[in-house]
């Protein structure tokens, strides 16, 4: 296994794992909110509690693959993910290349993934925010799939919000060892192989 725990100084992290959501119990489960879900999922597996606030977020450290990890969930709220993304690169001062995002995806399926190297936000707020506070799209993400809106006239707002019915909770938790695969994959510099893999 790739994942092991452990504690780093401060000027050690080699890459970010941004996992984008909103806090909050009110939001939990919901459909924005997989990126959260996924993180959490890497996060225990690698028996790491993301329970540090640093960086406007909650935070933990790990081992993934040989390298040394931020797991982060920025607690901005989604609109404002680039608040915190952008500090912890600053701090850490990361490329956007050593930062990858975790975050949903409307187009997608449940059950699906799609890893891009860079490229715009795809309507993805989160994704728009880091991209306008970082000045790159040259961020490595997976993007999660929560499926689109049941019908045209439903309000974004609302189905990104709602919750996955029980049929997709089991979709998503289908495809969590794929995207921890990945994620391992990405931090050794794989990230075509990844994406041959999932996508």
């Amino acid at each position: 296994m790739f994942f092991q725990p452990k504690k780093f100084n401060d000027n050690s992290i080699e890459y970010i794992i941004a996992g984008l959501g909103n806090p909050g119990r009110q939001y939990e489960g919901t459909r924005h909110n997989a990126g959260f879900i996924a993180l959490d999922d890497i996060a225990d597996d690698l028996g790491v509690k993301v329970n540090r606030i640093k960086f406007k977020s909650t935070v933990g450290e790990a081992k993934i693959a040989g390298h040394r990890c931020l797991l982060m969930k920025p607690s901005t709220f989604m609109n404002l993910s680039g608040q915190a993304v952008t500090e912890a690169m600053r701090f850490y001062k990361l490329p956007p290349q050593k930062v990858i995002i975790l975050c949903d995806d409307i187009n997608l399926d449940v059950g699906k993934v799609r890893i891009r190297r860079k490229g715009s936000d795809g309507g993805q707020n989160g994704v728009k925010n880091i991209i306008y506070l970082s000045g790159s799209d040259e961020f490595p993400r997976i993007k999660i799939g929560i499926g689109k809106k049941p019908h045209p006239d439903y309000d974004l707002k609302d189905w990104v919000l709602s919750r996955f019915s029980d049929k997709e909770k089991k979709q998503l938790a289908d495809i969590l060892p794929n995207i921890k695969h990945a994620v391992e994959l990405m931090v050794n510099d794989d990230i075509d192989q990844a994406m041959n893999l999932y996508n």
